[in-house]
């Protein structure tokens, strides 16, 4: 059997498969439909320092291969997270992410020092790319001063795993990625979802509330993996890959492309079982290739 651990930054994975934010709630609804302890790490859904009652409906839009979404980072806030959620998964036996959102520079920071307390929790997932809230999110992740300036003021008071998330919505995603990496991140995951739109063409009018929304799902992977090996090509850090992996092979590219580990996505809306199919797809992999450990794999890609 091949030695699947890989190191993130600052902690040890026991494999590379995770799930993304947004898409695996905060693991707990999981459980019936397989043993979360299995695969390497979750995302909890995005948090931020207040609670949030998202976007209006419709927030939500099937298109071709793929989906739309405009949620808008629903969520009780970190304090609810803190005294109501977090006792349930702590001992969760896999590496859990929180996934970190805000408005504003202090809002991020003070969110990152009270999620820093919490023992169990090994890393968050700094979000500057969310393309479907009205302020903060994504305008952190499309400039590089701004994107070096929040994670350069939550490094200062968050002491474990920074994994920063970029968005693709940008001229140059490896200038993105250099300047969070200069200001400390631990570790990169892209991407984030693309900004996109649906039309009703009876009504004429937008499909989602807020007109644009966040496109997912397999029509994204090309890009994704673009970005992917252009960023792991240039930084020195870990590169966590995400967008479109619907299947093992997928994320066998994305490991190939350079990413050191993967988050599954819009899969688990189509089968909540993908993130552990996608371990053992992995796992088959690499014995059928004589592979004897994971990261003899990664970064791979032959010209």
């Amino acid at each position: 059997m091949a030695d699947l651990t890989i190191q993130l930054g600052r902690i040890q994975l026991k494999n590379p498969v995770m799930t993304a934010s947004g898409t695996f709630g905060y693991g707990t609804e999981y459980y019936d439909f397989f043993d979360v302890a299995r695969i390497g790490g979750i995302v909890v859904k995005g948090t931020t320092l207040r609670e949030r009652q998202g976007n209006a409906y419709p927030r939500m839009a099937e298109t071709p291969l793929g989906m739309l979404n405009a949620v808008g980072l629903q969520n009780k806030g970190v304090h609810y997270f803190v005294e109501k959620i977090y006792p349930g998964i702590k001992d969760l036996q896999t590496g859990i992410f929180v996934n970190v959102s805000g408005s504003t520079v202090d809002d991020y920071v003070e969110t990152a020092e009270i999620i820093n307390e919490l023992e169990h929790i090994p890393g968050i997932e700094l979000n500057i790319s969310c393309p479907n809230v009205k302020e903060g999110g994504m305008a952190f992740g499309t400039s590089c001063p701004s994107a070096a300036q929040v994670v350069k003021e939550v490094r200062r008071v968050y002491k474990k795993e920074l994994m920063v998330k970029l968005s693709p919505n940008v001229t140059s995603i490896t200038d993105i990625a250099l300047a969070v990496e200069a200001e400390g991140a631990d570790s990169i995951s892209l991407i984030n979802t693309l900004l996109g739109m649906a039309i009703n063409a009876e009504t004429r009018r937008p499909v989602l509330s807020t007109v644009t929304g966040g496109l997912s799902g397999p029509a994204v992977k090309p890009i994704a993996l673009r970005m992917v090996w252009q960023v792991a090509n240039a930084v020195k850090i870990p590169v966590v890959g995400m967008g479109g992996i619907m299947n093992a092979s997928d994320a066998i590219e994305f490991l190939i492309a350079g990413a050191s580990a993967v988050q599954i996505g819009t899969a688990n809306f189509i089968d909540p079982a993908t993130p552990v199919k996608v371990l053992e797809g992995i796992e088959q992999y690499l014995d059928r290739h004589a592979i004897s450990n994971v990261k003899d794999l990664i970064g791979s890609l032959k010209f």
